[in-house]
């Protein structure tokens, strides 16, 4: 059974960090890749950034230069590590796999950053 856990959300002041983790069961990191999306209240959902099963990174503009990408395929763990984090960081966190052939989400993480 596939099952996504997201963790490492909480309330930070403007310029503080936090890193999120998403422990994926059933998922194969060496054949997926994994990505973070995120949806601020009364937005739709976002990417953010993801990680293909080789290792290359992608992350949306506005994210660039902030927040890093990476998995611990030991772990089948996706991190987001998340610096300089801003108000309109504001947003509940997923992770889901790249290219999978149906919907597939954990339950989020709430990140809330204030200024």
């Amino acid at each position: 059974q596939v099952q996504l856990a997201e963790s490492g959300g909480g309330s930070v002041q403007a310029g503080g960090s936090l890193r999120l983790s998403c422990s994926a069961s059933g998922i194969i990191f060496s054949e997926n890749g994994m990505g973070w999306y995120r949806q601020p209240p009364g937005y739709e959902r976002q990417l953010v950034a993801d990680i293909s099963s080789t290792g290359d990174t992608h992350y949306q503009d506005f994210v660039k230069g902030r927040f890093t990408i990476s998995v611990d395929k030991i772990a089948n763990t996706v991190y987001l590590q998340m610096n300089n984090l801003q108000p309109e960081d504001t947003a509940d966190y997923y992770c889901s796999p790249c290219g999978w052939p149906y919907d597939l989400w954990g339950q989020g993480t709430q990140v809330t950053v204030s200024s």
